[in-house]
């Protein structure tokens, strides 16, 4: 048998002066190891230039990376380990999503607040920020962790700071308490407090939060429970409709006709986590198939590879979808493979 030998190439490249190698390479140079151990090359670097050895394919994509980061510096953002992993990871997904930049997805400005800046951090967030501009009605269908409703709330806050809408509506189904808030202690408040921390929380991030109890009190922004929506022509608002699997078909039919003039709205949620009573229908499994083929609505979809919380989150969504593929399997005859258990 004959073996093709692999040729080896090198190549320089030279970094901007403008451009401050620390924060290119890492404190401790912790992102050139990074580089070095995801791109089969060897590297070196001499003052502001960096030779790289290796398969052509490698070094060609290493440069790419360190021309994408250079471009991120350039917008003012500082480069972290997670930022050089994320454009690794869009580097070698490339076939997937041509034409799309990473330094463009990452240096993507939704909103400011208190020198803290919300951006996408993967393509397919990114996608999913174009598509809310893009259309009225936006599905974002995906695991915890994917920025989908942090993300939406983002765009919410832009568009009332813009004046694109006169006020925000944040809801949730409070579907632990099958709606029956009355059965609750204590006031209106308290009772519902629970079910919409979440939404509280995310606010707190992108609005001076002395400011929120002003804009609660006068209307501009809204937090409720979906069952108070009920009846209700929603105008010139943005609305936001979170953790959307726990909705029943008729809750869903019921929220999407609410839309009134001027307005846009977001669902989101994760079908895999529906905490309805079994047996009950989730109106977010089914929508897409009622509404296929409806103009001006789009449904977005995010994965375990969008998650940006701790890297183990990443991991655990992963792990929790193939051993919700294998269980799909073994209903349709094929054999499960059960956990090994580990001693320890």
């Amino acid at each position: 048998m004959t073996t093709t030998p692999t040729h080896n190439t090198r190549h320089t490249v030279v970094v901007p002066n403008s451009i401050d190698m620390v924060s290119l390479l890492g404190p401790g140079d912790e992102h050139l190891a990074m580089i070095e151990r995801d791109f089969r090359a060897e590297i070196h670097v001499r003052g502001n230039r960096i030779t790289l050895h290796g398969e052509p394919g490698e070094v060609a994509l290493a440069e790419r990376l360190l021309d994408e980061l250079v471009a991120i510096i350039r917008t003012g953002q500082g480069v972290t380990p997670e930022t050089v992993e994320r454009v690794t990871r869009m580097l070698r997904t490339e076939s997937d999503n041509p034409g799309e930049r990473p330094a463009d997805v990452l240096s993507m400005n939704i909103l400011s607040n208190r020198g803290r800046s919300i951006r996408p951090k993967t393509l397919n967030q990114k996608r999913y920020v174009d598509a809310i501009d893009k259309h009225t009605i936006t599905f974002g269908i995906g695991p915890a962790g994917t920025g989908k409703t942090y993300l939406a709330m983002a765009k919410a806050v832009q568009a009332l700071q813009s004046k694109q809408v006169n006020r925000i509506i944040l809801s949730r189904p409070a579907v632990e308490a099958g709606e029956k808030l009355g059965f609750l202690p204590g006031t209106l408040s308290e009772k519902i407090d629970p079910y919409l921390r979440p939404l509280y929380d995310a606010l707190h991030d992108m609005i001076d939060p002395e400011s929120i109890p002003k804009l609660l009190a006068a209307g501009t922004i809204e937090v409720a429970p979906l069952a108070y929506l009920r009846g209700r022509s929603l105008n010139d608002s943005f609305i936001v409709l979170d953790e959307a699997q726990n909705t029943t078909p008729e809750q869903m039919k019921m929220f999407l006709t609410r839309l009134g003039f001027g307005s846009k709205i977001v669902v989101t949620g994760d079908v895999t986590q529906v905490d309805l009573p079994s047996g009950t229908q989730s109106g977010l499994r089914i929508v897409e198939g009622i509404l296929d083929g409806v103009d001006d609505l789009t449904f977005q979809r995010l994965t375990a590879h969008d998650v940006v919380r701790h890297k183990l989150v990443g991991r655990i969504v992963a792990a929790y979808d193939e051993y919700d593929a294998a269980r799909e399997e073994g209903r349709q005859g094929a054999p499960v493979a059960r956990p090994q258990r580990r001693d320890g």
